[in-house]
């Protein structure tokens, strides 16, 4: 055993975590031994298994929550595989498969109407939230395969209703393509908050064998279920609300255990509002588990950020432009703000920006946002620990529902200003400091941008 130890180790090595060797120069030749003393033979399998489905140089290539995700992505797959082929069962009786009377040409048409609107309902659909889904996509990946449970529901139902079996199952093709854009869009999405070494490709690559492998699985079941279910409406019935609500359940807490590094409108708001309450910053745990990704149909001020000037000026009272123009060089010719606060239109806090805004101005302006907004629906708690006193959030309170929409607001909008001006500096390197990026944010910007003539002086004094 000493002489073991006293022989010269002339290199070691390692893959990723994995695996750790040792070389050593034992009578004139080189000798390979790992390093635990298990044999190389131990855990072949596991090697095998991982090489297939997991990303080379898993876990150090993925980010944290990768392994925890993709177990809950995996059941909701063979939850919704299995639920799938009884909607295929179903949609297959409904067309004529198996009878007499039924029409080839009648069976086809149907097929194709239902394909062709869901053709239009994924290019609407990306047409109209495409952008929105980089922004929300812990949300938007929920939705997705909620719309994929009742587009299911629907394709079973559909042949108790002969008479509108067509326009049932057109109107499932059109909530399943809606669940292909969201759900390859927010996948794609999570793929590149999962990958950490630039192997997109990779991730994604076996996250899709995974999934086959899967709906592999799904289909040895189905084959198992099918002659079951063929006959009896009732069991069919009680496995879709089975493997539905256990659909539902693994999607939600695939989406919790998610944790973004960027900056989004929620995650923003919670952290701003934690800030201002006590001066600390969450960390990246912490606001993840507290965002949103079921509907919130609370009261609340809507925020536009990269809104068009034109239709902040279509609004404004003529008697009062000069502070529009002297707002340019009070915001430090990055941002704008403007917000309604009338009492019969909904409220809403707008942002303008410039085309020289770096991410950190784009996140120093929401910064503002959020903290009109809690002005405005007087939300918040009156926090003495953090940068805003419970006083001075008071006094703000009061000028709110004192001022309407008038001067008041634009003294508001500027003491605001002033507070952000002071704060925000410590608010950023707090939050680069917790491991939040900064460098780049998930922000719902639009594409309008300003250029901000300089205002004269004289114009100001």
């Amino acid at each position: 055993m000493m002489d073991r130890e006293k022989e010269a180790v002339l290199a070691t090595e390692r893959y990723g975590s994995r695996e750790r060797w040792r070389y050593r120069e034992r009578g004139g030749e080189m000798e390979r031994e790992r390093e635990g003393g298990e044999g190389e033979r131990a855990g072949s399998f596991v090697k095998v298994f991982t090489s297939v489905f997991l990303p080379q140089g898993y876990p150090e290539s993925v980010s944290e929550d990768y392994l925890r995700y993709q177990m809950w992505d995996t059941l909701q797959a063979f939850s919704s595989s299995l639920t799938g082929t009884l909607s295929t069962q179903a949609t297959l009786r409904g067309v004529g498969v198996g009878s007499t009377e039924a029409s080839v040409a009648a069976a086809t048409v149907t097929w194709i109407l239902r394909d062709g609107t869901g053709m239009l309902g994924r290019i609407l659909f990306a047409w109209v939230k495409g952008s929105k889904l980089d922004c929300d996509a812990k949300k938007w990946r929920l939705f997705a395969d909620v719309l994929n449970d009742v587009a299911i529901f629907m394709e079973i139902v559909a042949p108790a209703f002969p008479a509108c079996f067509t326009l049932i199952v057109c109107s499932a093709g059109v909530f399943k393509s809606l669940v292909g854009v969201a759900g390859g869009a927010t996948r794609a999405a999570l793929t590149v908050h999962q990958a950490r070494r630039d192997n997109m490709a990779d991730v994604s690559a076996k996250d899709g064998s995974q999934e086959t492998l899967v709906n592999l699985a799904g289909l040895l079941v189905s084959l198992l279920l099918i002659p079951l279910v063929t006959d009896s409406t009732v069991l069919t019935f009680a496995l879709y609300f089975l493997f539905t609500c256990l659909h539902l359940y693994a999607n939600y807490q695939a989406v919790r255990s998610v944790v973004m590094e960027t900056l989004n409108q929620a995650r923003l708001s919670i952290l701003t509002d934690q800030y201002l309450r006590d001066g600390r910053v969450l960390s990246l745990a912490a606001a993840n588990h507290r965002e949103p990704v079921l509907p919130d149909f609370r009261r609340r001020v809507q925020i536009r950020l990269g809104v068009r000037l034109g239709d902040i000026v279509s609004r404004w009272v003529p008697q009062k432009v000069e502070p529009l123009r002297t707002a340019p060089l009070s915001f430090n010719s990055h941002s704008f703000i403007y917000y309604t606060g009338l009492w019969f239109l909904p409220r809403e806090v707008c942002v303008c920006l410039s085309t020289e805004a770096t991410p950190q101005d784009e996140i120093q302006a929401s910064f503002h946002s959020h903290l009109l907004s809690s002005l405005l629906l007087d939300t918040g708690s009156n926090g003495s620990n953090g940068p805003l006193t419970g006083e001075q959030r008071d006094q703000w309170r009061h000028t709110v529902r004192a001022a309407g929409q008038g001067e008041g607001l634009w003294a508001l909008l500027s003491e605001t200003h002033c507070f952000v001006d002071r704060t925000f500096p410590d608010f950023l390197t707090a939050l680069q400091n917790a491991g939040w990026q900064t460098g780049r944010t998930l922000l719902d910007w639009d594409e309008w941008r300003v250029n901000w003539e300089p205002v004269p002086l004289k114009k100001i004094l």
